[in-house]
């Protein structure tokens, strides 16, 4: 029987073959072969909302389980309007001077509705992260929105809330191509921009109001700007690792000093505009290690050349960022990519996916979609650790963004490789919201998957807390539960994206239930405060989550 992997090459071989046949003898032998692949291989796909009026550039999951969806103010009319009555005035713009289009939505993940939501100046290309208090924070763009500070505060889907531009404080440099990161004391730190080589935090350090000078990312800039939307993982340590261009440093924002240089990755820049993705591994054990994997990118010199066609990269590297003598270690995915997206599963694995297998980030400037999404199984020796699975058939190209649901689900968004919204292109404009579910979603794991029945709403760092779970089949092994954060997804990269296993106790029977002993994280390095989706994980499948707060 032929695998999944020959099945996929065999395709180009059979439109040879049959090359000289009727159209629809072709298309059909196309179809047959397609239908086996994904037939064989895991996860599957499901049409979540077949027009979103936006094609959303930015997506944040909130607390309430809304989803909050984001492009940018300047692209002309979407297919969503705002309320009557609630129009954008606007001089500069070149396109809409009265804008009564909607360029901002929230998903009701119950209802999968969609409500419009107003934003005033122009997100192209902005950062952003949750506060503490689950305030969704969000900075810079291009334009009038280069030094803007926005807030959303989320609210319950039958509630009203809407974006709000802050008046009384601004970016002291206008950021745009910049990342943020949540830090242990709750504060968020802003990293570098185009032309702009500087950090800064919202709300402001007491004495250390304004800019402060990173001269690291002016260092890996080159004349293709390779050091934008930087790699920024908070450590276990409570130092930041930034990662720009090939290199990466490791770095004090408290004595504002680099305290470590990495090595270089191999295979040329790996941020925009020629990204792939990173994450940081899941912290278990004494929280001491934080593991940091890089994969796919451009290669240098597409951008400058405007080369849709150039092969992307396929390596990957990996580095124990806390580690004395740290080095990377190289393996390569089943396919080149460029503008994937890596999310964290609440199994502690790693999905890969949207992005093209040629080309660069920016405006039509990739080809050849990548429709096949990887599984990335951190504990797996090297050479096993990626697994292909069931292909999607809807292009995410540039702007596209995945994020993690609390169902375990993948909601992947965007698509909009064009200046304007342009639906008749060989890529058009995506309105569609998608899921993606992980094998273990299917059917036949159901009856292993936990049902949270008890967790508190509130935990603080270090305390023991009880959760209880039931579970169709008796369990057999150690239920994990896990801290996954909502991260803020935006180019490839989900800004402070992280998931954090517990140490826990056996579970017991109680009472027709199950009894989990848990201890919270220890503080804001190992998980900053905010809140967080909790999953109970059996045998590798996941609950659906609570949400849980964690407080100082």
């Amino acid at each position: 029987m032929s695998t999944p992997s020959s099945l996929s090459l065999s395709l180009p071989f059979a439109m040879a073959k049959y090359a000289s046949s009727p159209r629809w003898l072709l298309q059909s032998l196309i179809f047959t072969i397609l239908s086996t692949v994904r037939a064989q291989l895991p996860g599957t796909w499901e049409l979540l909302v077949p027009n979103a009026g936006v094609a959303s550039m930015h997506t944040a999951v909130t607390r309430f389980n809304t989803v909050v969806l984001l492009d940018r103010t300047n692209i002309g009319p979407s297919r969503k309007m705002l309320p009557k009555g609630h129009c954008r005035i606007d001089s500069n713009d070149v396109v809409l001077k009265k804008d009564c289009f909607a360029h901002s939505v929230v998903l009701d993940l119950q209802t999968n509705q969609i409500r419009p939501l107003m934003i005033l100046t122009d997100t192209w290309c902005s950062s952003g992260q949750f506060l503490p208090d689950g305030t969704l924070v969000q900075t810079g763009g291009d334009l009038d929105g280069f030094k803007k500070i926005r807030k959303f505060e989320p609210c319950e889907p039958g509630e009203f809330c809407d974006w709000v531009e802050l008046k009384d404080v601004e970016l002291a440099n206008g950021r745009w191509y910049a990342t943020n990161q949540i830090l242990p004391d709750g504060r968020v730190i802003i990293v570098g921009g185009r032309g702009t080589n500087t950090v800064e935090y919202y709300p402001p350090r007491k004495n250390k109001n304004g800019a402060i000078e990173l001269k690291f990312l002016a260092d890996v800039e080159d004349n293709q700007m390779d050091n934008l939307y930087p790699y920024v993982h908070l450590l276990p340590n409570g130092h930041l690792f930034i990662f720009a261009n090939n290199k990466a440093v490791m770095y004090d924002h408290e004595g504002n000093r680099v305290i470590r240089d990495y090595p270089a990755l191999s295979g040329g820049p790996r941020n925009y505009p020629s990204a792939g993705s990173s994450v940081m591994l899941a912290l278990e054990g004494d929280f001491s290690t934080a593991v940091i994997v890089i994969c796919g990118g451009a290669q240098y010199g597409a951008f400058i050349e405007r080369s849709t066609d150039t092969p992307a990269h396929g390596s990957c590297g990996r580095i124990v960022a806390t580690d004395p003598k740290p080095g990377w270690e190289m393996e390569d995915m089943p396919y080149g990519r460029i503008m994937g997206d890596m999310v964290m599963l609440p199994t502690g694995d790693t999905l890969i996916i949207n992005g093209a297998q040629a080309g660069t980030q920016g405006f039509e400037m990739a080809s050849n979609p990548c429709l096949y999404p990887v599984l990335y199984r951190p504990d797996q020796p090297v050479g096993l650790r990626f697994m292909t699975l069931n292909p999607g058939t809807v292009p995410r190209m540039y702007h596209s963004t995945a994020n993690l649901l609390p169902d375990g689900r993948v909601l992947i968004a965007g698509s909009n490789p064009h200046y304007f919204y342009k639906f008749g292109a060989e890529f058009p404009t995506e309105l569609r919201l998608e899921t993606f579910s992980p094998e273990y979603l299917s059917p036949d794991r159901a009856n292993v998957r936990p049902v949270i029945e008890g967790i508190p709403e509130t935990v603080r760092y270090g305390e023991a807390f009880d959760v209880f779970v039931s579970v169709s089949l008796t369990v057999v092994g150690i239920i994990e539960v896990n801290f996954g954060n909502a991260p803020f997804a935006t180019h490839s990269f989900s800004q402070g994206q992280r998931l954090v296993k517990l140490n826990v106790t056996p579970s017991v029977p109680d009472s027709g239930r199950y009894r989990i002993k848990c201890k919270a994280p220890p503080n804001g390095a190992v998980a900053p405060p905010g809140y967080y989706m909790v999953f109970a994980v059996n045998q590798g499948v996941p609950s659906v989550a609570r949400w849980v707060h964690l407080v100082a």
